[in-house]
């Protein structure tokens, strides 16, 4: 195990202690950094394995403070995460660590349902021995499937379409029975589509911010008119911290927002941002409609009522945000080996990124 803060921590107490799994990945690791600088009489320790789309370089700016702790370790390893919940006395979790690029899952099926759903099962039943307080299960407004012509809220069915949507609803269904066996304190979360820093480029907003800053054009997968609701990080960090001071256990929580664009308009916002286009024909040059995925979701517009009740709601307006974003990426690229390798329209179907 690996570690920030040294001996600071023995002269410390601490009065919980928070364990954020695949905190050096992109929307956890901005919930470490909230935690650690919004909650300094609270340990916040830090799991991952460091995959290929993890960066410790997410977290350098509170690297050195004595409430943070990061240990390298996998989810996937009961050995492992027995004695990480005896050693570190855990008394809240969210778990965030997951595989979750959905055009990888189609061609990784079985690693997909080995981290999403043993891995959060070996996570919940080490933290129910453990007696934890909370614990929060990170999950995706994709498990309501993929439709426009309703807006999903936490009563909605489950009907996921494709393998990573599978996975993280079979293992909400693992979760919740904690709290229907048990009563055991467990709150799950689906959020909208997440952007801004830290968020490896294999995804749609990073992907193209980065084809374009290299002069390449957007590859739109099918129709591209494909909407969804995207929501800034520092907006969805919130709202977690939110869900683990005021969430009640057993429920669902929508993390969402009304702000929408199809993947068409994206890249147009995109491209006129960064090319400067003055033309639609300009514009659409810099547009490359690819073969589509297997499925490919119309939507998920979602009723965020419940989040709103325990006093949530985005503040990042989408120019502030989207702004923010493309210069990061101008800056950071290369904060993974295989970033580059991220920017190819499909995944490669031989080998894992």
């Amino acid at each position: 195990m690996a570690g920030g803060g040294g001996g600071a921590e023995a002269a410390l107490r601490f009065a919980k202690r928070v364990l954020v799994t695949g905190g050096a990945g992109f929307i956890a690791s901005h919930v470490v950094v909230s935690l650690v600088e919004k909650y300094p009489n609270y340990m916040i320790i830090n799991l991952d394995k460091l995959d290929y789309c993890a960066s410790l370089k997410n977290l350098e700016i509170i690297a050195g403070k004595p409430n943070y702790k990061f240990i390298e370790g996998d989810v996937c390893d009961p050995d492992f995460i027995k004695t990480l919940f005896e050693t570190e006395k855990i008394d809240i979790v969210l778990h965030f660590a997951a595989q979750t690029h959905v055009d990888l899952s189609f061609w990784h099926k079985l690693e997909f349902r080995y981290v999403n759903v043993y891995g959060t099962y070996i996570l919940v039943g080490a933290a129910y021995k453990a007696k934890v307080e909370k614990f929060i299960y990170v999950s995706t407004d994709e498990v309501y499937g993929g439709s426009c012509d309703k807006e999903f809220d936490e009563s909605s069915p489950k009907q996921p379409t494709n393998p990573y949507a599978t996975s993280k609803a079979a293992a909400e269904c693992f979760v919740l029975s904690y709290w229907e066996r048990y009563q055991f304190p467990v709150v799950i979360t689906r959020s909208s589509n997440v952007y801004g820093p830290h968020q490896f480029p294999e995804k749609v907003i990073p992907k193209f911010i980065s084809l374009l800053q290299r002069n390449r054009k957007c590859c739109i997968h099918g129709s591209g008119l494909q909407r969804r609701n995207f929501l800034y990080a520092s907006d969805v960090a919130e709202a977690f911290l939110t869900v683990m001071k005021k969430g009640q256990p057993g429920e669902i929580y929508n993390i969402g927002t009304t702000f929408e664009l199809s993947i068409s308009q994206l890249a147009k916002e995109l491209i006129h941002l960064i090319k400067n286009t003055s033309s639609e024909s300009e514009t659409e040059y810099w547009m490359d409609y690819v073969k589509d995925r297997p499925t490919n979701d119309l939507g998920y517009p979602m009723n965020s009522g419940k989040m709103h009740s325990l006093g949530w709601r985005p503040k990042v307006p989408w120019k502030e945000g989207i702004k923010r974003t493309i210069e990061w990426y101008q800056e950071n690229f290369y904060n993974w080996k295989n970033a580059e390798r991220a920017l190819e329209p499909y995944p490669v179907a031989e080998a894992s990124i």
